[in-house]
C-alpha cells in the first residue's frame, strides 16, 4: 500500500508539482488549500507525512502545527520563505521534523519525504519492547500492558517520538494543552511521575522517561 502525502499549499501550482512528482516517486498524494480544513482532514485520514505551508488562507501553519501535535506524531516537513524565523518556529513552536525553503526543487521535496519517513520507520521499530497504537490508545511495554490517562498517553507519545530530545516544561505544556489553559510546572511533574510509575511497574529494572534538573524531560532507553 502507498504511503499517503497530504501536501497543504495554497499555490495552486506549486500543490500541483509536487504531487505530480510524489506520485511519480509512488507515494499517494492529496492537497489542501484551505487551512481550516487540515486538522479534521489529518485526524480522520491518518497520513504518513505531511507538507505544510506555514502562510495559508482560512488558518496558518503555526496553528494547524501545533495542534496536530497535541495528538499525532505524525512527520511533518514545513515549507517556508520565512528563513530568519524558521529555526525557533522548528524548535519551540512547531515540533515539525524537518523545513524547505521556498524556491525549491521538486526532487529535494521528494528527497526529503523519503528521508524523513525513513527516519520515522526507525523510530516505530521498538527495541525498547515499547509498543504504542495511537489510533487505538493502547500502550504495553515488555509484553505487558500499561493503562494511561489521555495527558500520559500523550506526553509517552510527544517525548518517544523526540526520542533523546530534552523537552522544557513550557513546551510540554504547550503541546499537551493546546487551549492555552491555565496549568503550573507542578501539573506536569505530576503527570510525568505518574507516567513512570506506570512504566516501571511493567519494566522494573528500566527508566525510560528521564529528567534533566531545571531544564524538563526526555526519552531515552539508553
Amino acid at each position: 500500500m502507498k504511503e499517503m502525502v497530504l501536501i497543504v499549499e495554497d499555490e495552486q501550482k506549486l500543490a500541483v508539482l509536487l504531487e505530480e512528482y510524489l506520485q511519480r516517486a509512488d507515494f499517494s498524494t492529496c492537497c489542501l488549500a484551505d487551512g481550516a480544513a487540515v486538522v479534521p482532514w489529518v485526524r480522520e485520514r491518518k497520513p504518513e507525512l505531511i507538507l505544510l505551508d506555514l502562510m495559508l488562507p482560512g488558518r496558518n501553519g503555526l496553528d494547524i502545527c501545533r495542534e496536530i501535535r497535541s495528538f499525532s506524531s505524525v512527520p511533518i516537513i514545513i515549507l517556508t520563505a520565512r528563513i530568519d524565523e524558521i529555526d525557533r518556529l522548528l524548535g519551540l513552536e512547531l515540533g515539525a521534523d524537518d523545513y524547505i525553503c521556498k524556491p525549491f526543487s521538486p526532487r529535494e521535496v521528494v528527497a526529503r519525504v523519503r528521508t524523513v519517513l525513513r527516519r520515522s520507520t526507525l523510530r516505530k521499530e521498538l527495541p525498547t519492547g515499547l509498543f504504542l497504537d495511537e489510533n487505538g490508545h493502547i500502550v504495553s511495554l515488555d509484553g505487558q500492558t500499561v493503562n494511561l490517562t489521555t495527558v500520559e498517553f500523550q506526553l509517552l507519545l510527544l517525548l518517544h517520538s523526540h526520542a533523546g530530545r530534552l523537552f522544557s516544561r513550557a513546551q510540554l505544556m504547550e503541546r499537551i494543552y493546546p487551549d492555552q489553559r491555565i496549568v503550573s510546572d507542578r501539573t506536569i511533574d505530576s503527570h510525568i511521575k505518574k507516567l513512570r510509575r506506570k512504566l516501571e511497574v511493567a519494566a522494573p529494572h528500566r527508566a525510560l522517561i528521564h529528567s534533566v534538573y531545571g531544564l524538563g524531560y526526555k526519552f531515552d532507553d539508553a
